[in-house]
């Protein structure tokens, strides 16, 4: 082991990139059984509970690689944060806040989902409209994916983030809905 809680076969920095860190490609498809088990080794080796004897620049340190490998894990395993990160990476910053800009057929389709919202007035309605946006946003992160992967177009997949970001907003107030109904 190195002496700043890395394995060897690792020359890192705090501030490399997360897939860097995982060494893992530069990919939106990922191995979910080898990115869980690249974290494991990882905080086993930088764990701050290893270097607890240690002295305190150690245990600061190792504190440090904790936070950032944990940090790297949370956006690499979620399959809309990783797209995001990639898309960044490639110089095609999502930018939500301020680029909100849509095709004309997603904010229809927004329209219609909102309008089934407050229409729905029975647990098969709201489950209905729920496994439409499930498939959605499934059809959403496949073709992303595409983007990415293979046609290594980031500018359009920042585009599709944004309406993935759109699509899990209103499957979170889907769920509400149906939270609420069950009550």
């Amino acid at each position: 082991m190195a002496c700043d809680g890395l394995p060897q076969r690792h020359t890192m920095n705090l501030q490399s990139d997360d897939f860097t860190l995982f060494d893992l490609p530069r990919t939106f498809a990922q191995d979910r059984a080898v990115l869980d088990q690249r974290w494991r080794d990882l905080q086993r080796q930088a764990h701050p509970d290893r270097f607890a004897a240690s002295p305190g620049t150690a245990q600061r340190v190792a504190m440090q690689w904790s936070v950032r490998i944990n940090e790297a894990y949370r956006r690499l395993k979620d399959p809309l944060r990783r797209a995001a990160y990639l898309c960044e990476l490639h110089g095609a910053p999502i930018e939500a806040e301020s680029n909100t800009a849509m095709p004309a057929h997603f904010l229809l389709k927004q329209m219609e989902w909102r309008e089934a919202l407050e229409e729905a007035d029975s647990a098969a309605a709201l489950e209905a409209l729920h496994e439409e946006v499930r498939h959605s946003r499934s059809e959403a992160l496949a073709e992303c994916g595409r983007l990415i992967d293979q046609q290594r177009d980031f500018a359009a997949a920042a585009r599709q983030v944004r309406a993935l970001m759109f699509i899990t907003r209103f499957g979170d107030d889907v769920e509400d809905r149906i939270d609420q109904l069950g009550q």
